[in-house]
């Protein structure tokens, strides 16, 4: 599973509007009228903000741990494949990413009993209060088995450890699955945002 991550962003070159749906429509549309450029929706994304959290059950074998700095290759990895998942560019060199994460230790692995990851969850740096988990991947071959949900809960647990006053998170709301699977965490929708490109 590939799911959250900031709000959907675009190349700066890329003439494009994001925010509220509701805004971001008016602008395209205004836009629109005044250029007569085509006005394409690239995505639809939906914030959540943690209820209260509720672990998925059943838990899968293993337990969860923080990502070391043994694990920056997966880690450097894991960020590109997730953003080719997504759909969005690679922003940062995956090096720098993963030793970012291991350095802040806020990346929470789920691994099987016999110390393999199967499945991560970042989270941000904490701003005025409030902390986001960003990254939620598990390569292809090993979803469906309740690793990311299991990921997520506790990395969003870590985030409540940490002093988190709010846990947010944004979906894509074109893949059911994973927002279904944050509301069974524990997480309720607060807004949906869009991104509309222009040609």
């Amino acid at each position: 599973m590939s799911t959250t991550s900031s709000p959907a962003r675009a190349p700066s070159c890329d003439p494009n509007v994001q925010g509220d749906q509701d805004t971001a429509r008016a602008f395209a549309d205004a836009w629109h009228r005044r250029t007569g450029a085509t006005v394409t929706l690239r995505r639809r994304q939906r914030l959540y903000r943690l209820g209260t959290l509720t672990v998925p059950q059943p838990v899968p074998p293993g337990r969860a741990r923080i990502a070391e700095k043994t694990d920056r290759a997966r880690l450097a990895d894991w960020y590109r494949e997730f953003s080719e998942a997504v759909g969005e560019p690679v922003f940062q060199d995956p090096a720098v990413w993963a030793d970012d994460r291991v350095a802040r230790g806020d990346v929470t692995f789920w691994e099987t009993p016999d110390g393999e990851p199967v499945s991560m969850a970042a989270l941000s740096p904490r701003v005025a209060g409030q902390i986001r988990v960003t990254h939620v991947y598990t390569p292809t071959a090993l979803r469906g088995r309740g690793y990311a949900g299991v990921a997520t809960a506790e990395a969003t647990r870590a985030a409540r450890e940490g002093g988190a006053q709010e846990v947010l998170l944004f979906t894509d709301l074109a893949n059911p699955t994973s927002n279904a699977l944050y509301q069974r965490i524990g997480y309720r929708p607060v807004a949906d945002f869009a991104v509309y490109d222009f040609e």
